[in-house]
């Protein structure tokens, strides 16, 4: 067996995990987790990148000797590097609120149609490409000479090598998921300059080893190499679903809610357009056809507002609340922004006509009945749009967790879900690495692994279609 460190950077934590990896076993455990808390200063909101990177040091060093480290995160954010590589301020944080209005402005040069035409992506105002046209006046952005994905820039740091990962890359709505290369076109009409970017690397490409300083400070004798993995952390997610067929949907359940299906070609039709789905670039020359939901960030939200109640009492307490009494659109950019959570979702009942929820459990279950009614609209409409029927759902993530979330999911999409592999991000990344040195095979082989070593739990539908047809209809007609 050998050890891999998985360094996993979620929009609400980080972790460092280690996989032993073996012909026929994968382990997994947590060398140490700490917290990802952006900061709001007067220009706007930015991530501590200083204090993620100081806690990926920490987390090598509690990891111990490891055979490579990979590093995956969330999407769409950077950091610019000047001439001598030093990074250029925080990171902006995806939700700031500097990309208003920008759509706007970038499809008066590229319409929306065409856009999406060219590189599969669903609109999404934080999108990297918005951001840079946001960016592009500041006297920060006109010193930078090279833009690192969160990902690629921890790389850099650990490594002193400079890259961009392709399935990253791939949410930038700058990549043609056609040629799984830059879209020159797009680029060109916008005036973003591709030289900023770093050469495009593969997961399972290397990414270098850990410099002399990182090996001191962190315990390890070298070398020890840096393997690129999925680095969007949905990639490595979809990576180590557990599937056992080709007819399945996956739902990566945390901050957000990622469901679709996985296909060997995008689907970039207007209507897919129109029904906001993603083509976004996976392993061996997949892609991930997917709608972001705005998933437990709304729950996780309306916890900071009441001071982070007991979750597991909080979820007894909602599973007793009467079923689909007020829905919300879990996917509405209204709820984007941090705060005030609890009053915005009763705002939206209030405004839809429906019963407002006023007890924490009441509001707790309006979310997750919203929840799994979008996981529904995003099943059909996956199955419907690229012609490619399923008969299971797989959930993966920090939601598997949530066993009355996981059985709503079952009742609303009218199918069984296998809900496994918790940490799905980080088993991916290890994954993609022990393949790369030679302990494991393909993605079939790969996910018959982790079928056979990782707890699984089965929730069977309850025959309640009907209800959830009305609910649907009750939303779309608010």
């Amino acid at each position: 067996m050998r050890s891999y460190a998985a360094v996993d950077l979620g929009a609400s934590s980080g972790r460092v995990m280690v996989g032993r990896v073996g012909p026929d076993s994968l382990e997994l455990s947590e060398a140490h987790r700490f917290p990802n808390r952006p900061v709001r200063l007067a220009e706007g909101l930015r991530w501590d990148v200083l204090a993620l990177y100081g806690g990926v040091l920490d987390g090598l060093r509690a990891a111990g000797r490891v055979d490579s480290v990979g590093i995956d995160s969330w999407a769409v954010d950077y950091g610019l590097l000047d001439a001598d590589g030093a990074l250029l301020g925080n990171p902006v944080h995806y939700r700031d609120a500097r990309t208003e209005g920008i759509a706007e402005k970038v499809w008066a040069s590229v319409p929306a149609e065409e856009l999406y035409a060219a590189t599969g992506l669903q609109y999404a105002p934080f999108n990297t490409l918005y951001q840079l046209v946001a960016a592009r006046s500041t006297a920060q952005f006109a010193q930078a000479r090279r833009l690192l994905l969160v990902p690629d820039l921890i790389s850099y740091w650990l490594t002193g090598e400079q890259g961009t990962e392709l399935t990253n890359a791939s949410t930038t709505q700058l990549i043609d998921p056609r040629t799984r290369t830059w879209s020159y076109d797009v680029a060109g009409r916008l005036g973003i300059d591709l030289g900023l970017f770093a050469p495009l690397r593969q997961p399972g490409d290397p990414a270098g080893v850990l410099r002399p300083q990182v090996l001191e400070e962190t315990g390890p004798a070298g070398p020890v190499p840096v393997t690129a993995v999925g680095s969007h952390d949905t990639a490595s997610a979809v990576a180590a679903v557990p599937a056992t067929g080709e007819r399945f949907a996956y739902i990566c359940t945390g901050t957000w809610s990622l469901a679709g299906l996985e296909l060997t070609a995008p689907v970039l039709t207007e209507e897919s357009r129109a029904a906001n789905f993603t083509n976004e670039l996976g392993l061996d020359g997949t892609v991930r056809y997917l709608r972001n939901i705005m998933g437990l960030w709304l729950l996780q939200e309306c916890q900071r507002a009441w001071e982070e109640p007991d979750l597991a009492a909080l979820l007894r307490e909602a599973g007793g609340v009467p079923a689909l009494r007020s829905v919300v659109d879990a996917g509405d950019e209204a709820f984007l922004a941090p705060g005030r959570m609890p009053e915005r979702i009763a705002e939206a009942c209030r405004a839809s006509g429906q019963p407002v929820p006023l007890t924490r459990a009441e509001v707790t279950r309006c979310i997750l009945d919203s929840l799994a009614l979008a996981h529904r609209r995003a099943v059909e409409d996956a199955q419907r749009l690229a012609d490619h029927p399923v008969d299971v759902v797989y959930v993966v993530g920090g939601g598997t967790r949530n066993a009355l979330l996981c059985q709503l999911t079952a009742d609303a999409c009218g199918l069984p879900v296998v809900a496994g592999a918790t940490e799905a991000a980080a088993l991916g990344n290890v994954l993609v690495q022990a393949r790369a040195h030679g302990l494991a095979g393909d993605l079939t082989a790969m996910r018959g692994l982790l079928a056979r070593t990782q707890p699984l739990t089965r929730y069977t539908p309850r025959g309640e279609a009907a209800r959830w047809r009305e609910a649907e209809a009750r939303l779309a007609a608010r």
